[in-house]
């Protein structure tokens, strides 16, 4: 499918948070894991203020915990999708929950070269436009993680960073969501 702008909406936008569970951030690089769990704060944070639909993700939280507590604090209204597929979209449940007027999806959380990777392309074959935030992914060696964003790009998702991403959702520097945003990122 061929998209006429390659900039996310605030009004096109769904951000699902993949699998950002307390078992499996142990075995991440510690200092990457730190940013992806702020950068993901983040977008949680602004996709609140801007009333951006959300979905979030624990792979086998039996096995490997529940999402970590810097993000369930910001997502306490909602419950979780649980799933034991590695693509999201392999879940019914997360399918309900994607927002058919939503044509794009923001990707964050891990791992890059497995849940995300494999959501991303189910996600294009439906025809959704996909956004992966590259600071707000991770994989356990980062040679994975490239090789996963390398393979996203070329299947055709965008990818960009939580910055940009945030300030195309606004669009404007005015406003209280530009000023609480804006303190997000310092």
């Amino acid at each position: 499918m061929q998209y006429t702008t390659q900039k996310a909406s605030v009004t096109l936008s769904q951000l699902a948070i993949v699998d950002v569970q307390t078992k499996l951030t142990v075995a991440m690089p510690v200092s990457d894991m730190q940013a992806v769990i702020k950068n993901c704060g983040i977008l949680l944070q602004a996709s609140n203020l801007l009333n951006v639909a959300c979905i979030f993700t624990e792979q086998y939280p039996k096995g490997l915990g529940h999402t970590v507590p810097e993000l369930s604090a910001l997502v306490q209204h909602m419950q979780p999708v649980e799933k034991i597929a590695f693509s999201c979209v392999a879940e019914p449940k997360f399918n309900r929950q994607l927002t058919r007027d939503h044509s794009q999806v923001v990707l964050a959380g891990m791992e890059a070269h497995i849940c995300i990777l494999q959501t991303a392309l189910d996600l294009l074959s439906k025809g959704k436009q996909v956004f992966v935030v590259e600071d707000a992914i991770i994989s356990r060696n980062p040679a994975n993680k490239a090789n996963a964003i390398e393979r996203m790009r070329n299947a055709g998702c965008v990818i960009t960073n939580t910055e940009s991403l945030v300030f195309e959702w606004l669009g404007v520097a005015s406003g209280d969501a530009f000023k609480a945003i804006s303190k997000l990122i310092r």
